[in-house]
């Protein structure tokens, strides 16, 4: 089975740490990921969304970052 998981991130500057530390803990189930963020007036905006794509572990890697952000999962 596998997974998309889409987060919201309001505040880039502030979370991006502890996210990348989530993501990098699960590294070897997450197979895609892209990161998606406005150019407001040709200047970086603070929030953005990310999506990965998850081999494995979804549901324990859903529940890790729904604790901080705003997540929806598709499940195929």
């Amino acid at each position: 089975m596998s997974a998309i998981i889409g987060i919201s991130v309001d505040n880039r500057a502030e979370e991006a740490t502890k996210l990348q530390q989530i993501l990098t803990d699960y590294g070897c189930y997450i197979k895609t990921r892209i990161g998606l963020h406005d150019m407001g007036d040709y200047k970086c905006l603070n929030y953005g969304i990310v999506l990965i794509q998850v081999i494995d572990k979804i549901n324990e890697i859903y529940d890790k970052l729904a604790k901080h952000w705003k997540v929806q999962i598709m499940k195929f």
